[in-house]
């Protein structure tokens, strides 16, 4: 089963200067997932076109999901809320974050504050020390909390 290292940063250029931190430690960008509302510090971001290391990420789109304001998302959480936005599943964002191994009450947490316009950033990986080293970039750039959590296996 595939590990995550969750956090949340309630700045989009902390969230720049995080996935900086990643790219620069040798990540690749595929397991990163990154997902926040569409609008930032009263701006709306243009169709989920990102400048610098957001940017370098790959598949980053904008959602409307049913009961939320646009979010962008990018990396493997995408697939989780692309199928929200499609209508094949119900329950809203926590339900999705769920689906990627995050405990319910903790789903719900993460939810709230992504409706409150923070940062969830993550990063998919089997490799303990690359989970470690992740969690040491969140950790210095400030993000909290730091989780390390179980994905669930697609049925």
């Amino acid at each position: 089963m595939e590990r995550a290292v969750i956090c949340i940063v309630k700045r989009l250029d902390q969230a720049e200067r995080v996935v900086g931190e990643l790219r620069d430690s040798g990540f690749e960008s595929d397991p990163i997932s990154v997902l926040f509302p569409a609008m930032q510090q009263n701006e709306p971001l243009e169709g989920g076109v990102l400048r610098g290391a957001l940017g370098w990420l790959v598949s980053i789109e904008s959602l409307a999901l049913p009961g939320l304001a646009p979010l962008i998302a990018a990396g493997p959480i995408l697939a989780a809320l692309s199928g929200l936005a499609a209508g094949a599943a119900v329950g809203g964002l926590a339900s999705a974050l769920v689906g990627l191994g995050i405990p319910a009450y903790e789903a719900e947490r993460y939810a709230g504050r992504i409706a409150d316009g923070e940062i969830l950033i993550s990063v998919h990986t089997d490799d303990s020390d690359m989970r470690s080293l992740a969690a040491e970039i969140f950790e210095k750039a400030g993000a909290e909390p730091v989780k390390t959590t179980g994905e669930a296996t697609p049925v």
